[in-house]
């Protein structure tokens, strides 16, 4: 029988959380055959996406605590090839996904990656009180830094092949950070403002180097072209 349609608390989360990930643009789908899966409730597909497919891990504890099902899944994908770490884990609320993402953190082979997400999706009872949200995790000022630097070098790479003039949004920077990566960049940075977070990271990516005071050994300059004096450009000063 379907998880859909089992009776009781169980399957009322499952229909909560399909419809609202219906509502964000996923669309469930047959199961994707995996050899390690983690058992998921059910898999959605991003629209218009189709290779983008998540399986979903649906929890109904509204204590804040994270059963083993987190733990499951880890051991499930550790060692498989290629490890499939997209994932949507289904919480009842934001202390429960702040566990979920500390027990993530906690793995030794670094089971965060832009692809797993935690949805809180309140009890239909508490639906009116607190809506349904992604909950953005707290993330390293060192890891929001590296993962900005990675998307400054793809927006110049799209820039480059559409012919645009090259100058590279900001706010977009920071955009993606959150809506792609799920950071919350001002907890993750300690500020009240995308001017202030900006700001950070142009500080941390002036000090991350290879070798302190040294310009050329700047992990964070992009090469735009072989030689000359503008061969290389830190990317916070575009």
């Amino acid at each position: 029988m379907p998880d859909s349609d089992r009776v009781g608390g169980a399957a009322d989360r499952l229909r909560s959380a399909e419809t609202v990930l219906k509502r964000l643009g996923f669309a469930r789908v047959p199961p994707v055959l995996r050899a390690r899966d983690g058992a998921p409730a059910f898999w959605v597909q991003e629209a218009g996406v189709p290779r983008r497919t998540f399986p979903v891990f649906v929890y109904g504890g509204t204590s804040g605590t994270v059963d083993d099902g987190v733990d499951r899944w880890v051991a499930d994908v550790r060692g498989a090839a290629p490890p499939p770490h997209r994932a949507i884990f289904v919480v009842a609320n934001d202390v429960a996904a702040e566990a979920t993402w500390a027990r993530l953190s906690r793995t030794a082979d670094a089971a965060i990656e832009n692809e797993v997400a935690v949805l809180v999706v309140p009890p239909a009872e508490r639906a009116e009180a607190a809506s349904a949200h992604f909950h953005l995790r707290v993330a390293e000022p060192k890891e929001v830094l590296r993962i900005a630097t990675g998307i400054v070098v793809g927006l110049f790479r799209r820039a480059q092949d559409s012919d645009e003039a090259g100058q590279i949004d900001f706010e977009e920077i920071l955009g993606l950070l959150r809506h792609r990566f799920g950071i919350d960049v001002h907890r993750s940075l300690g500020v009240r403002s995308d001017e202030d977070a900006l700001y950070v990271l142009y500080q941390l990516a002036q000090r991350d180097a290879y070798a302190p005071g040294d310009p050329g050994a700047n992990l964070h300059l992009l090469v735009l072209k072989p030689t000359g004096p503008a061969a290389r450009l830190p990317w916070f000063a575009a």
